[in-house]
């Protein structure tokens, strides 16, 4: 089925539309200009998967009588691959690292990727922190980053508290004291009774930051 593509950033054809090719192979389709894409693979084997993969991101050359000799869009905010005007903000998330003329290694181009070829780009470098961590025996979801969704609903009572906590709440005015157990012995009530000293003393602190004055009460002494 065929795909209309209207993209405004292609030089040259601003009004034009892209209609792909539905007899092009998964290659020509990946490296032709067109909207947003996830690569499907051929092979199922890791490292001919980067090799496919690369093959894609190989910049486009200029040739003559069928022989390469030079880089087709070598230019600044152009996409190497398909020739696409892209230019990127420089807190762009998904702003791809400058395109070297093989890909893994090699000299650094003028040119940059498009939004389809950077998005090849980042699976790409997926595919190579994949196979990185599997060639150390390292789980791959480690380098995937995943968003912890909080219920509050779900949250449990507290059951314990640390040092930071209880001196934060103690300055706003809240009395913690330590359970008190039936046999306690001295060491336990010592213990038990340094916490509620450090605890109203926080508050007292926090007053007396706050500006709060002791009234000083004075007695006459009679004779």
């Amino acid at each position: 089925m065929a795909m209309n593509f209207n993209p405004p950033n292609l030089i040259g054809a601003q009004s034009a539309h892209i209609t792909s090719n539905p007899y092009l192979d998964t290659f020509s389709t990946a490296r032709a200009a067109g909207s947003i894409m996830q690569y499907e693979y051929k092979n199922l084997k890791p490292k001919k998967q980067l090799k496919e993969i690369i093959r894609v991101l190989m910049p486009e050359k200029k040739t003559y009588l069928k022989f390469p000799y030079k880089f087709k869009y070598n230019i600044k905010d152009r996409c190497v691959v398909c020739g696409s005007q892209k230019t990127w903000e420089a807190g762009d998330s998904m702003r791809p690292p400058l395109p070297l003329h093989k890909v893994r290694r090699g000299y650094p181009m003028r040119g940059t990727y498009c939004d389809k070829h950077a998005t090849i780009h980042k699976q790409y470098e997926m595919l190579e922190q994949q196979m990185l961590a599997e060639e150390h025996g390292l789980s791959f979801s480690a380098y995937i980053p995943s968003a912890k969704m909080l219920n509050p609903l779900s949250s449990a009572p507290l059951t314990s508290l640390k040092q930071i906590d209880m001196q934060s709440l103690s300055s706003l005015g809240w009395t913690i004291k330590p359970p008190t157990m039936g046999n306690e012995s001295k060491e336990e009530e010592l213990f038990r009774l340094v916490i509620e000293t450090n605890t109203i003393n926080e508050r007292v602190k926090t007053l007396l930051t706050d500006g709060v004055k002791v009234a000083i009460v004075t007695e006459e002494v009679v004779e």
